[in-house]
């Protein structure tokens, strides 16, 4: 595993999860704004990127600065960009959600776009952890924890689902129609199969 911490400007957890996160990553990106909440924390990042709409570069950051103007793409997605031509597989995305609702709808975009070129990418925030997930799939998580499933593109199809307190069995879930909101795990072990479609996990916790 090769793990990059990239920091957004949204809603962020406290500066000891972003620390735990840290400790087993080698690179660590403050996208654009992500910087001024970086300094706010006394972390100190290695990249530094974006259009520089949000930060402002005095010249005497300690971090690499790449200024990358391309109005195609978010800051979130310069980072990923850096993490993914770097060859780092694992990704956490902190601050990613939050604030404003147009930028967290378009990084939920950008998670979808990149989460097959990385072998795992997360989004956390004080609230929740995010990630939208493989069939099948199959993970460790406390006992009832709030677990939400949203399709995130669509409709996802034939849902089977094991270890939740509201089980699906080969039924779907479609945007504007049904979502999986609010479940709950019973078991240690959490089993998700679906046919085709783009779901999102959400595991809620509290802030």
């Amino acid at each position: 595993m090769i793990k990059s911490v990239i920091l957004c400007d949204g809603v962020i957890p406290d500066r000891e999860q972003i620390l735990l996160d840290l400790k087993d990553a080698s690179l660590f990106i403050a996208a654009d704004g992500g910087a001024n909440r970086a300094n706010e924390l006394d972390l100190q990042p290695d990249i530094i990127t974006g259009d520089f709409d949000s930060y402002i570069v005095t010249g005497k950051e300690k971090a690499t600065v790449i200024k990358n103007s391309d109005q195609e793409t978010n800051d979130l997605e310069k980072a990923l960009s850096i993490a993914l031509k770097n060859n780092f597989t694992h990704v956490t995305v902190f601050g990613a959600t939050g604030k404003r609702v147009d930028h967290t709808l378009k990084n939920l975009s950008v998670l979808l776009q990149f989460t097959d070129k990385f072998n795992q990418i997360s989004f956390k925030d004080r609230f929740s952890t995010l990630k939208i997930i493989k069939s099948p799939f199959k993970e460790e998580f406390p006992l009832h924890s709030s677990i939400s499933l949203i399709p995130l593109s669509g409709e996802v199809t034939d849902i089977t689902t094991r270890g939740l307190r509201y089980p699906l069995k080969n039924e779907s879930l479609k945007n504007g129609l049904r979502d999986g909101t609010s479940n709950e795990s019973v078991e240690k072990i959490v089993e998700i199969e679906f046919k085709k479609g783009d779901l999102l996990l959400i595991m809620n916790h509290t802030g």
